[in-house]
């Protein structure tokens, strides 16, 4: 069984069943693996080491993007990424085409957001992490997003990440007011915004 784990390693630490299975590894041998808490189940038919990258900064958003190859990292995981919040999400929060079917992960545990066209294809950024690649929402959309959530995610968070983006020497409000119109939460923002850079 040593060598189904060398597989994985020599796989980057992750494979699916149907690979596991064309290199000639047994699915009971699998499970035992699973049970000794060796290899863990991502999601149906993908696997990863249990010790891969495990203490890896971001490995959670990286096994997310990974088992989904539609998702985004979004909302409260985009903002906790950016650096933008206080706040520890306990979910990798992952935006995911309005027409996906349901994800079936089991690790880590993920809250979806349907995103329609308009909202889900601008700004993605592909960040190259040692966990493997993540594929999150920029920091202005994320913000944006945040405002257009705010009933459900609380406006409290979207403000506390305005203003802390804000602060940034990089940060623009053209770029801002851009994704505020994509986002649809202009009108909402623009009082903020006057109060805070005013």
């Amino acid at each position: 069984m040593n060598s189904i784990t060398d597989f994985l390693t020599s796989s980057g630490g992750y494979a699916r069943m149907k690979e596991l299975r064309a290199a000639g590894f047994q699915t009971r041998d699998i499970a035992d693996l699973v049970a000794q808490a060796q290899i863990e189940r991502v999601k149906p038919g993908l696997y990863r080491l249990a010790v891969h990258d495990a203490s890896a900064e971001n490995a959670g958003l990286a096994d997310v993007c990974r088992a989904l190859p539609d998702g985004v990292i979004c909302l409260l995981s985009a903002l906790d990424y950016h650096g933008l919040t206080t706040f520890n999400p306990s979910e990798v929060y992952v935006a995911i085409p309005h027409e996906a079917k349901p994800p079936r992960l089991f690790y880590p545990p993920i809250k979806p957001f349907y995103f329609r066209e308009r909202f889900f294809t601008p700004a993605i950024e592909h960040i190259k992490t040692s966990a493997g690649e993540i594929r999150v929402y920029g920091r202005e959309k994320t913000i944006c997003d945040m405002f257009r959530y705010r009933q459900k995610l609380g406006e409290d968070l979207a403000l506390e990440a305005l203003k802390t983006y804000l602060k940034l020497k990089d940060s623009s409000t053209v770029r801002l007011l851009e994704y505020a119109s994509i986002c649809q939460a202009r009108t909402v923002m623009i009082p903020y915004l006057k109060a805070l850079v005013a």
